[in-house]
């Protein structure tokens, strides 16, 4: 019987990537997304996948890709939204409540559904696309860094939970990735950026391996670690300055 892998997000960038990884390991890949012909460019070139084309901040819609994917095996919760600006502008809520229905909501659904059929067959694998952002606040990107504070929290979680069960929850927590993520936030992605490709692969060995946390670089797992040596007094101006996201 083969492996069904369940993708969000899976358009393009790490989506993309890990669809190709899943293939090519010879797995039945679904591929969901908002984009119907960026899936369907995609799916062309990956015999037999399915595509489910779906706005994930909207429940329903989340509810109805669990339901089309039927039986899933392993779970690649990757689809997220950013941004940046003032907290305190109005006219911003609509976007922010967006990415917390996605990176929070949908996320959080798609893996207890996942859960819930998994641990009574004893088998199944979770990856949750977080971030490094995962590890300090983040100053006029309040919102996205604690959205995958939220992620990576819960992730971990679950991997306590599901130990000992025949099912593992991996979080997989990159610095800035060379994405079409920051151009369609509106952010400034850095000079250092990972491959996609790289990412990806790295996120799926340490999910296959069963692992908690996967921190992609030796550059992130030292800021990843500094982070809990710093006081977030230092570290809260230290990061401002290094994102620029400025209102």
């Amino acid at each position: 019987m083969s492996v069904r892998v369940l993708i969000t997000g899976a358009s393009r960038g790490l989506g993309a990537e890990f669809a190709r990884i899943a293939a090519a390991e010879g797995h039945r890949v679904i591929l969901t997304a908002r984009n119907r012909d960026d899936l369907d460019r995609l799916a062309a070139e990956i015999d037999g996948a399915e595509v489910i084309p779906a706005d994930l901040s909207d429940p329903a819609e989340v509810e109805r890709v669990w339901q089309e994917a039927r039986e899933v095996d392993i779970l690649i919760n990757n689809a997220g939204l950013g941004g940046s600006g003032d907290f305190a502008k109005p006219d911003t809520w609509d976007r922010e409540r967006h990415m917390l229905d996605v990176n929070v909501l949908a996320a959080t659904l798609l893996a207890k559904r996942a859960l819930g059929q998994m641990v009574p067959r004893g088998s199944g694998r979770i990856l949750n696309v977080a971030s490094l952002a995962a590890w300090v606040p983040g100053p006029n990107m309040a919102i996205y860094f604690a959205s995958k504070a939220y992620l990576r929290s819960l992730s971990d979680a679950l991997h306590h939970e599901a130990k000992g069960r025949g099912v593992t929850v991996t979080a997989l927590c990159p610095g800035p990735v060379d994405t079409a993520f920051f151009e369609a936030g509106g952010l400034r992605g850095g000079r250092r950026m990972l491959p996609a490709s790289d990412v990806a692969r790295i996120g799926w060995d340490g999910m296959m391996a069963g692992r908690r946390t996967v921190i992609p670089g030796a550059q992130g797992k030292l800021l990843a670690a500094a982070t809990s040596i710093l006081p977030r007094a230092l570290l809260l101006p230290i990061v401002a300055r290094t994102l620029n996201h400025r209102p």
